[in-house]
């Protein structure tokens, strides 16, 4: 069995992101009045136009694990989305530890008890699948039921991806990081392919856990995730 040490230590390779497990979680740094530490969100006002909702479903690196409040990627995204004129409320449903079975137990809750359906759901589930070593064949299963229910919904998606790391071996591997591409063709999602691209391994851009990104690497990917969300809302208006 691979210890989270050791899984850590691959991922600050840059070999493959996931999410904590149900573990002490690290603390939240203390807000700070510097630009790095500020709220993105707060720092955007609200665009004119109709409001365009977004579910932004997913573990930690959705719900903003270790971060002060408004640094986490939903607020990271809502904040671009916004800079860009485009009037969006982004609920951020991250769940820390949420494996892809956990995730598809409480999404229809989750849905059914929004104030409105939303406009698109950003999802990114799997880290924690492959941090416990589950079998992909249950991950996919599980992702393929979450998309089974938004498509009956008729609400489309960005997926954000995973990767695992080569030392759970090729085959693994294989099966593991086709999740995702192979689902978003099945069910014409847009996929962001490996949520911590570029930002994983960058110890300026990680927090100390080697496994989680920072305020400024949720940025980072922010900036990469953005434009796939503003281009799905855009095609997909209600």
């Amino acid at each position: 069995m691979v210890t989270k040490r050791r899984y850590a230590a691959a991922l600050a390779l840059g070999l493959a992101p996931t999410a904590c497990g149900r573990e002490t979680p690290l603390p939240a740094p203390a807000a700070s009045s510097s630009p790095a530490a500020a709220s993105p969100a707060a720092a955007v006002p609200r665009p004119a136009g109709p409001e365009r909702v977004v579910l932004a479903f997913g573990d930690s690196l959705y719900a903003g694990y270790g971060l002060a409040r408004g640094q986490s990627l939903p607020d990271a995204v809502e904040a671009g989305l916004r800079g860009q004129g485009i009037n969006a409320t982004l609920v951020n449903a991250g769940v820390s530890g949420d494996t892809s079975a956990a995730g598809r137990q409480r999404l229809g809750f989750v849905l059914d008890n929004m104030t409105r359906p939303p406009d698109l759901v950003l999802l990114g589930l799997g880290g924690n699948d492959v941090l416990r070593q589950l079998p992909p064949a249950e991950t996919r299963a599980n992702m393929a039921a979450m998309l089974d229910e938004l498509r009956r919904r008729k609400l489309p998606v960005v997926l954000t991806g995973m990767r695992a790391p080569p030392n759970l071996g090729p085959d693994y591997v294989r099966a593991f990081d086709a999740i995702w591409p192979e689902l978003g063709r099945r069910y014409g999602a847009t996929v962001y392919p490996f949520i911590l691209d570029r930002v994983i391994g960058d110890p300026a851009l990680m927090q100390a856990d080697r496994v989680h990104p920072n305020a400024v690497g949720v940025r980072r990917i922010a900036a990469r995730v953005t434009p796939l969300v503003a281009a799905r809302l855009g095609d997909g208006a209600r």
